[in-house]
């Protein structure tokens, strides 16, 4: 109980997630007359796989992507798709949204790109500022639902057997219909603030096609290459890696080698943070393995819900509310151990609830008031995150019936996967 307390305690006053279990993990462990040292041993455990090296890999091949300034050709050529209709640019802002998530994974890099370029264009065209800021944060959410994402990744991690190919597959119709629900929100709601353009000729969107199509072909060369069978997922993600250097060097000549150490310093602080929570997190859930509280929640909830129904239905509210107040992949390092269990003794399909836990999850990196998304956007807009956050409310009840649809209608999300055998 003084463990659980401390933990609440720490994160609660704004301590990083790795160290809060940590230092409940110790205390845990004086109490029980526990080595410390058993700490160690597990954090080191925890790393010692060879899938991990995916999430750096696929953070580093963003950090490529992202560099070689190619933010102008997904902008360009998603204009000249939808750049032509009623709130166009605002549109534009969305379905380009869809593009970069095939090159980051990140909804924090989806935010920060592409909303140095959307905030102040969307400002100029007749948007309001705050509206502009609020709608880049709440189409990032696409970004870790269409392949690669590293949530993916770190959720296969955590429930071993869970098919990371059929994971990517199974994300690709909720970001689609994610970026649909945005576009018809924002087509008959926010059509007012700018003037409709012209639509762009045939010879023009060849043109803008023929310039996108590097990082285009990015998310098909990677799902591509796993679904046949040619390499592992964590393969992939070196591959996509090698593809970012030479497409950003030879292709586009928009890379030079003085830019790369900057860029293997950001690839490797952003994984650090990342794999110190794995890691930790992956002790903590020994411990709590070998005492037993998992298997003993399990059957807590068991007894009293046997609706899958109901339990997909519970694990919205508690994920949702978590999300409130803890980032989205350390949510899901803490709370996938105790949740998967119980969803696969309900007979729930491990694909379908991966991805209602990621969408849920990701959904919190744009809710006040510790929505991560929110935070950067407002270090572009700098508008105040009460202004984006009235914002993006009618943004966030979008994403809610998205996440009901995914939720209780499985077969958007499970036909692709299914689709092709997994």
């Amino acid at each position: 109980m003084v463990t659980f307390l401390v933990l609440i305690l720490l994160l609660a006053i704004g301590a990083p997630i790795a160290f809060s279990i940590l230092l409940a993990m110790v205390i845990y462990l004086v109490q029980s007359d526990y080595p410390l040292s058993l700490v160690a041993t597990r954090i080191f455990s925890g790393l010692d796989s060879f899938a991990i090296l995916a999430i750096p890999l696929f953070v580093l091949a963003g950090e490529l992507m992202n560099e070689s300034g190619i933010t102008g050709r997904i902008i360009r050529f998603a204009n000249a798709l939808v750049g032509h209709m009623k709130a166009g640019l605002a549109q534009v802002n969305i379905w380009a949204s869809v593009i970069f998530a095939g090159l980051s994974g990140s909804a924090v890099a989806d935010t920060s790109a592409l909303g140095r370029v959307f905030i102040p264009e969307m400002e100029k065209d007749g948007y309001p500022r705050d509206f502009a800021a609020a709608l880049t944060a709440a189409s990032s959410v696409i970004g870790p639902m269409i392949p690669p994402s590293i949530p993916v990744i770190i959720y296969a991690l955590i429930t071993t057997g869970t098919s990371v190919p059929g994971l990517f597959l199974a994300g690709i119709a909720p970001g689609v219909l994610l970026a649909i629900g945005l576009s018809l929100y924002v087509r008959f709601r926010a059509g007012h603030y700018a003037p409709q353009h012209a639509r762009v000729s045939r010879r023009e969107q060849l043109r803008a096609l023929g310039k996108a199509w590097v990082p285009l072909f990015m998310p098909v060369f990677i799902v591509g290459s796993i679904l046949t069978g040619i390499v592992t997922p964590t393969e992939a993600a070196a591959l996509a890696a090698g593809y970012a250097l030479l497409a950003g060097m030879f292709i586009l000549r928009s890379l030079s080698f003085e830019q790369l150490p900057g860029i293997f310093i950001r690839a490797m602080r952003d994984s650090s943070v990342i794999l110190i929570i794995i890691a930790v997190v992956a002790a903590a859930n020994w411990l709590l393995s070998f005492a037993r509280v998992p298997q003993s929640l399990s059957q807590l909830v068991l007894d009293q819900v046997s609706d899958p129904w109901v339990f997909l239905l519970l694990v919205n509210v508690i994920l949702l509310v978590v999300g409130l107040f803890l980032e989205g992949i350390a949510a899901m390092l803490v709370l996938l151990p105790i949740l998967h269990p119980i969803a696969m003794a309900l007979g729930i399909d491990p694909t379908h609830f991966g991805i209602v836990v990621i969408f849920n999850l990701m959904i919190g990196l744009v809710t006040p008031p510790m929505g991560i998304c929110l935070f950067v956007s407002n270090s572009i807009a700098n508008v105040g995150m009460g202004a984006i956050s009235r914002r993006i409310m009618p943004l966030f009840l979008v994403e809610l019936l998205v996440l009901g649809l995914i939720t209780f209608v499985p077969q958007t999300v499970t036909f692709l996967p299914r689709l092709f055998g997994y």
